[in-house]
């Protein structure tokens, strides 16, 4: 199971940092993604990262947003910095297994980001 925690209300230019957190499943064998979502929109990717640690990022992710994880605390974190008006939405980590393919979804984190 995932956890995502973090988010909340920002103004334009700010940090926020974003943590999924797994219980049951070692994120280190896994890709964890995170998506974001607009009421009314389709989900979108923001950013991944592989158990090698091989990471990728949305074009309006790169050069904003970091993805990294900490094994020991077996979490994945989100260090979004120069957030956007238009980053404003609900944030969910997705962990993908490299050996079985298992897929699982954490709860939503709202970010909000103020002008």
């Amino acid at each position: 199971q995932l956890q995502a925690s973090g988010g909340g209300l920002v103004q334009v230019g700010g940090s926020l940092r974003l943590s999924c957190a797994a219980s049951g499943i070692i994120l280190r064998s896994n890709m964890v993604e995170w998506h974001r979502q607009v009421p009314g929109k389709q989900r979108e990717f923001v950013a991944a990262i592989t158990g090698s640690g091989i990471t990728d990022f949305a074009d309006s992710a790169k050069g904003r947003f970091t993805i990294s994880r900490d094994d020991a605390k077996n979490t994945v974190y989100l260090q979004m910095n120069g957030l956007k008006p238009e980053d404003t939405a609900v944030y969910y980590c997705k962990s993908t297994s490299h050996l079985t393919s298992a897929i699982a979804w954490g709860q939503g984190t709202l970010v909000t980001v103020s002008s």
